[in-house]
């Protein structure tokens, strides 16, 4: 992991004071992984770190946000979104699960993977755009109201799923591997007669996976094999069949395929434009899960 977030020169936008606040960010976190495997300070030390983390990024987001305004930013509306969403939801839902899990070192993973996997991603496809050198990957954000009306519809099946509750950490999720192991990903394709054509991607944590298949088998399930990933298949289809009313309004779809995908296939669709629904939600004391869904004409 350490690897994957250190900095590099590649993430320097050319503003001097942006681009030392991101080093600065990218330190922090390397500090943390480090005093995650000491078994002496990890608690503690994590404890104070994560706090350091999370007020430096705000007085940064704070600063970001500042020169933005100076220079009539056009899409500053929108990234300010993606920061309140950071500071105001994600923040405090890594925050709760740090504190019921006693700063564990799975919660502790969890902070760090999409802390870390959010500033990279925010950096490379939002922060550039700052300066011209990119342009900005949320073209086609869903209004509040969709998002608000999918995300609950999402945690009551996902409750009803997993017997565990849920909670929202973010709904501009980025395709950061929020993961301390595996994932499951699948791609479900419907079709209309006009050829119009609806994507929902479902990423399943792998603890996710053993923790709630463990419980609808009544067994225990301490691996993901070929039983595991066709029955998440299988759970994943009745997961859209619950919420897909939410984009079926005026057509009548069916199911093309199934596929199972990799993480890094599922990443890739963020590369071009983020979908306008991309949310990330946690189950209680179960894992994380990421909900994704598209549109378009074939």
């Amino acid at each position: 992991m350490s690897n994957e977030i250190k900095w590099n020169d590649r993430f320097c936008i050319g503003i001097d004071a942006i681009d030392n606040a991101h080093r600065r960010l990218f330190t922090i976190v390397g500090k943390l992984i480090d005093l995650n495997e000491d078994e002496a300070k990890q608690q503690y030390a994590c404890r104070e770190g994560i706090k350091y983390f999370n007020s430096y990024a705000i007085k940064h987001f704070a600063e970001e946000e500042a020169y933005m305004k100076s220079i009539n930013y056009p899409g500053y509306a929108v990234h300010k979104t993606l920061h309140d969403n950071l500071r105001e939801e994600t923040l405090p839902a890594l925050e709760a699960e740090l504190e019921e899990q006693n700063y564990s070192k799975e919660a502790v993973r969890h902070f760090i993977g999409i802390s870390a996997g959010w500033l990279t991603c925010h950096i490379m496809r939002e922060d550039f755009a700052i300066t011209g050198r990119s342009a900005s990957k949320w073209t086609h954000p869903a209004s509040d109201n969709e998002t608000d009306s999918l995300s609950k519809s999402i945690m009551h099946t996902l409750e009803s799923m997993c017997q565990a509750k849920s909670q929202i950490v973010s709904q501009h999720y980025g395709g950061d591997d929020f993961s301390s192991g595996k994932t499951l990903c699948y791609r479900l394709t419907y079709l209309a007669k006009d050829k119009s054509r609806l994507q929902f991607y479902l990423v399943y944590e792998e603890p996710l996976v053993l923790r709630t298949l463990s419980e609808i088998l009544v067994q225990d399930i301490p691996r993901i094999d070929q039983t595991a990933i066709s029955a998440m298949k299988i759970l994943s289809e009745q997961f859209v069949d619950t919420v897909k009313q939410h984009f079926m309004v005026d057509k009548k779809y069916y199911l093309e395929k199934n596929d199972l995908m990799t993480f890094e296939q599922f990443v890739r669709t963020f590369d071009k434009e983020y979908p306008p629904y991309s949310l990330l939600f946690r189950a209680e004391n179960k894992g994380y899960f990421a909900f994704c869904a598209n549109s378009g004409n074939l």
